[in-house]
């Protein structure tokens, strides 16, 4: 088996591990720390893999873009991708600078449920790495366990930053995108939005589902806020690249009453 396979291999057999993470974050679910800490082992060893192969592949080809779409599959590229923004939002959360709103945009927050979750698996994680820190007597073991302590702090505090930074905002125009962190982004037009309502409904699932009849749930907190019923379906991506279709969309926002009444306007001409 040559080394490009071995590394795209590599690549798709991490998926699951990191993304059942980022979901597990995501919906309030804390894993144990064994967990965390054995995916983000495997994420560091395919990364250091990745690496090598694509520095190969770099000088034989002489064009990183090329090296790139060899070896990294589209799921696994999206996962980086996401974890990347996540990580620029970190910055953005610190200046307190939104991503995608403009002048005349209305911003809608949809953090409220999964707030003080996020800060309480915080502080328990923090707690975690100064306990492990003291108790673990190994300095090779402890170096190595407080840097996936670390990461994984990190990583709370950048999934909470983008959706932070990145609210749903319902730009000037009329258009309504639809968000959730640096995972999932959906620019509905003003023509193709039939109905609006305000409606607190608690679905099962995943953070993205999608039923057989074209039901868009985008939960946050175990929670939806606002139906949205189309006049035509859409197409839209899901978190790792997979195509899907909604006739119907449901979305948490903080104030769902608000952002129905900003979308019943009529948009100016």
């Amino acid at each position: 088996m040559s080394a490009v396979r071995v590394a795209r291999t590599a690549a798709c057999a991490v998926v699951p591990a990191e993304l059942v993470l980022v979901l597990c974050l995501a919906a309030g679910v804390r894993p144990p720390p064994w967990a965390t800490a054995a995916a983000e082992a495997l994420v560091l060893g395919v990364l250091a893999l990745e690496a090598w192969v694509l520095g190969s592949l770099r000088r034989r080809t002489g064009s990183w873009r090329r090296a790139v779409r060899a070896v990294v599959p589209e799921p696994v590229l999206r996962l980086l991708l996401h974890e990347l923004r996540a990580a620029a939002s970190l910055g953005r959360w610190i200046v307190r600078r939104r991503h995608g709103v403009g002048p005349g945009d209305l911003a809608a927050a949809y953090t409220g449920p999964q707030t003080a979750m996020m800060y309480g698996f915080l502080f328990v994680s923090v707690v975690e790495t100064v306990g492990l820190a003291v108790l673990v007597p190994w300095p090779a073991v402890h170096r190595v366990v407080l840097v996936l302590d670390v990461y994984g702090v990190l990583l709370f505090l950048a999934l909470h930053a983008a959706c932070v930074t990145r609210p749903h905002v319902l730009r000037a125009d009329g258009s309504l995108r639809i968000r959730y962190g640096a995972l999932f982004d959906l620019t509905v037009p003003p023509d193709a939005v039939a109905s609006a309502r305000a409606e607190r409904r608690y679905p099962e699932g995943r953070l993205v589902t999608v039923s057989e009849d074209g039901v868009l749930d985008l939960i946050v907190g175990s929670q939806t806020t606002v139906t949205l019923e189309l006049n035509r379906p859409l197409d839209f991506r899901r978190p790792l690249g997979a195509r899907a279709r909604a006739r119907t969309i449901r979305f948490h926002t903080d104030e769902p009453r608000a952002l129905v009444a900003a979308l019943r306007q009529p948009a100016p001409p």
